[in-house]
């Protein structure tokens, strides 16, 4: 195993005597499945402990502490593949656990895609990104915490007369994965968030809103009275909101909505979809989808970043490259089995893609808006309306409407609508405004012209 030694800043803790402990598991298991005459195998082994706290109107409403752990073994027979899984280590348990996997193998039909990545792709060089921070933390200091939060808010206005809560959250988690090639790799890391939501008005004319900041070291957490101030003056701004009539103007999306873009673009080029046949971006790889402009770049080695990691969830060495470059794909998001089902190489995204940088060419918000001069501000969006065959696209969306580059007046009970395929052949500008809370990072972007449905 390969986990540099704790920092000396942070307080003491029993991380890595645990991640010994569960890699010694992960070995062992890996030895009995190919007794049992395995010819491949795989091992995932979890810890997580967290503590979760919410409070609403002053009170303390639920106090959760949690502590987890799993086995999750994978065994090839050839091409037949058995899984099964426990959270009980206890010898006589994941021996059972190798037998049900075993007998799985033995009466699942051969898939041509299945096994382990290929040996020579392992990561070698393995370590970590700063995502360690393990803090002092207990129930009565997040209650103060999710309490004072909620309280800053509540009294920036009168108007502000009821809470949907505030909460505070602390997470620690620990993996370890191996396989037969005799790759082993350990992974720890926290989180800490705090959010909190409110609502003004009353009756019919109630709006909610909120804040939250999220952060791999409680240190990098916004504090809690901003983020209730913040979430104050963002319920507040949504007072009186107007509906706006049917017809295709500008469309910008803040950078937390934007993200939900880059979603529907990383979910159409993944592996899955493309197999099946259900992505609207079926042999896109070497065209180009976004302006000449446009780029996306995939950086697993990001410190501090939520998805840094140096290998995927098969072990496979991760590394830095282009997704979207000058506007063309440049290839997909695939692990071992999809490339396979595809006739194409992994790229390390087995569990996902790590974290994106979206090219900026624009800048902040209140540049963006000028630059948009009239249109619309999304910043919430709801429903699920996307289909992923034919890249349709229709939510529902809140936010303000724009004029002279300015914001004019709120706006909800709206729908925007149009095809994904051309909204990213449509995008003028990307701030950067980037919202760091998310592994997507991205800032507001401008798409020329959608459809707003409202019943003005």
């Amino acid at each position: 195993m390969n986990v540099p030694a704790t920092h000396s800043d942070l307080p003491a803790d029993d991380s890595l005597p645990r991640l010994e402990r569960l890699s010694a598991v992960a070995e062992r298991l890996l030895d009995r499945a190919r007794a049992a005459g395995a010819d491949q195998c795989e091992v995932t082994c979890n810890e997580d402990a967290g503590l979760s706290v919410n409070v609403r109107m002053g009170e303390v409403e639920t106090v959760e502490a949690t502590r987890d752990r799993g086995v999750a073994i994978t065994v090839y027979f050839g091409k037949r593949k058995g899984s099964a899984s426990t959270a009980d280590l206890r010898d006589e348990s994941l021996a059972a656990t190798i037998e049900q996997a075993c007998a799985i193998a033995r009466h699942t039909e051969e898939d041509p895609a299945s096994g382990l990545a290929d040996a020579d792709l392992m990561a070698s060089a393995l370590r970590e990104f700063d995502s360690w921070h393990p803090a002092p933390f207990d129930a009565d200091r997040a209650v103060d915490i999710a309490l004072a939060c909620e309280a800053a808010g509540r009294g920036v206005d009168a108007r502000i007369g009821n809470s949907d809560g505030a909460s505070m959250n602390a997470n620690a988690s620990l993996s370890v994965y191996a396989n037969s090639h005799g790759f082993l790799g350990a992974e720890r890391a926290t989180s800490y968030s705090t959010g909190c939501a409110l609502i003004a008005g009353e009756g019919d004319a109630m709006q909610r809103d909120g804040w939250f900041s999220v952060a791999l070291a409680q240190s990098d957490l916004e504090a809690p009275d901003a983020i209730g101030r913040k979430a104050a003056r963002r319920t507040l701004d949504r007072l009186d909101p107007r509906q706006l009539p049917t017809g295709e103007v500008p469309v910008l999306f803040c950078a937390e909505m934007a993200r939900s873009l880059i979603g529907s673009f990383i979910g159409a080029v993944s592996g899955g979809a493309l197999y099946r046949r259900a992505s609207f971006l079926l042999d896109s790889q070497g065209t180009r989808v976004f302006p000449e402009w446009f780029a996306i770049e995939e950086n697993p080695f990001l410190p501090r970043g939520f998805r840094s990691a140096a290998f995927d969830a098969e072990g496979v060495a991760t590394r830095r490259s282009m997704l979207v470059d000058g506007g063309i794909v440049q290839r997909y998001v695939l692990g071992s089995y999809s490339a396979r089902k595809l006739g194409l190489a992994t790229t390390a995204n087995a569990g996902g893609v790590h974290n994106l940088q979206v090219k900026a060419n624009a800048g902040d918000l209140a540049a963006m808006l000028r630059g948009m001069g009239r249109g619309l501000l999304v910043t919430e969006l709801m429903g699920q309306g996307v289909n992923a065959i034919t890249g349709d696209y229709s939510r529902g969306a809140a936010g303000f409407w724009v004029e002279n580059g300015e914001l004019a007046y709120p706006v909800d009970g709206i729908t925007i609508a149009g095809n994904l395929k051309t909204m990213f052949a449509g995008i003028e500008a990307v701030g950067d405004d980037v919202d760091p809370r998310s592994h997507v990072r991205t800032g507001s972007i401008l798409v020329g012209r959608m459809t707003v449905a409202g019943g003005g």
